[in-house]
């Protein structure tokens, strides 16, 4: 079983990395903030103008640590890696199932049904949880989606063609966010969901998805070249230049479990004020440098929980789960597996 290896992220506006002997150094405002051994790094996240040594950044690429910077919002800028992993024949065997529908099908089949699978189980959970003190409409309004998405998980698991997966991909997305904001307990009006929005997102809600997306886009994408497969050729996902398709389908499986349950824990626990989001004169919302931190800081936590594995059986951390998909992926191009077998949530 691979090991949890930690993730930094950087949000100081000012911020400077270093190389000290065998160890990641950050410092700040002319202070050493924090040392962290290289060893025990698998990933660093820069946020603002966070600035980084050719030292330090080559000691990353050795080490096939990946240093990505994103915008105070989330959005990807730039990432410095060292020579891709895996082999070219693993490579090629991905972009020629990519390209014929009767290899892809069944790998978007498995995604597709997980996704309105575990975004059911959401539903499920928060019914269980809170059903008791949402009003009737609200609590039908749940009942009538669960049952909506588990319709659409069986409809998938038996279509052929990619363009309706695609559709009930669509469908099942619909129908989960037109209840997502029944989840959010408490009645705050600051924190009110109508409806997906992005590029910028207009509410604190969609700028709390849209960053937990961010972050769990790119442990995905860590986790599929670290089997040596190529993040940007994907099956549900049309190429796209500059999208990392591949990394977008692996999240579908995962979003409702580690990055949409955190953000209904942060907002209905009250971790999570309106003062940690920013409004911009054009409406865009973000979060604060303080809120950025908090989510950060409950997302390695999370990542921490375990998990047992519905396919493998096994238990492992939360954030283990991509790369344990990433893995069980590429096992099924190179022919070990029949199948893909995709995350479903118990």
């Amino acid at each position: 079983m691979r090991k949890l290896l930690n993730t930094i992220y950087v949000t100081s506006e000012d911020a400077w990395l270093r190389k000290d002997g065998e160890n990641l150094v950050v410092e700040a405002g002319g202070a050493e903030r924090g040392r962290v051994p290289l060893h025990g790094i698998e990933g660093v996240v820069c946020f603002n103008r966070t600035g980084a040594s050719p030292a330090l950044l080559a000691a990353c690429a050795d080490r096939a640590i990946a240093v990505s910077f994103l915008t105070p919002q989330g959005r990807f800028l730039a990432r410095v890696e060292g020579p891709r992993s895996g082999n070219v024949l693993l490579r090629r065997k991905q972009y020629r199932m990519a390209d014929n529908p009767d290899q892809a099908v069944p790998v978007i089949r498995g995604i597709v049904t997980a996704k309105a699978a575990n975004q059911r189980t959401v539903l499920m959970r928060s019914l269980r949880d809170h059903g008791t003190k949402m009003d009737r409409s609200a609590s039908g309004a749940l009942e009538e989606a669960a049952r909506r998405l588990h319709f659409i998980a069986r409809k998938a698991a038996s279509a052929d063609q990619i363009d309706i997966l695609r559709g009930f991909e669509g469908e099942a997305a619909n129908t989960y966010f037109s209840v997502f904001d029944a989840l959010l307990a408490g009645g705050q009006i600051v924190f009110r969901f109508a409806g997906r929005s992005r590029r910028p997102p207009l509410d604190r809600v969609n700028a709390l998805l849209s960053f937990l997306y961010a972050m769990l886009g790119h442990d995905c994408r860590s986790a599929l070249e670290s089997v040596g497969l190529d993040p940007q050729v994907g099956f549900l996902h049309a190429d796209r230049p500059g999208r990392a398709s591949l990394a977008l389908d692996l999240m579908e499986e995962l979003r409702p479990v580690l990055a949409d349950r955190l953000a209904l824990t942060l907002i209905n626990r009250g971790q999570l004020k309106a003062g940690d989001f920013d409004i911009d004169a054009g409406g865009a919302v973000s979060l604060t440098e303080a809120g950025r931190k908090e989510v950060l800081v409950a997302w390695q936590e999370r990542k921490k929980r375990e998990l047992r594995h519905p396919f493998l059986g096994e238990t492992a951390p939360m954030g283990l789960m991509a790369h344990l998909q990433a893995r069980l992926l590429s096992r099924h191009l190179r022919g070990d597996l029949d199948s893909y077998p995709p995350f479903v949530w118990k």
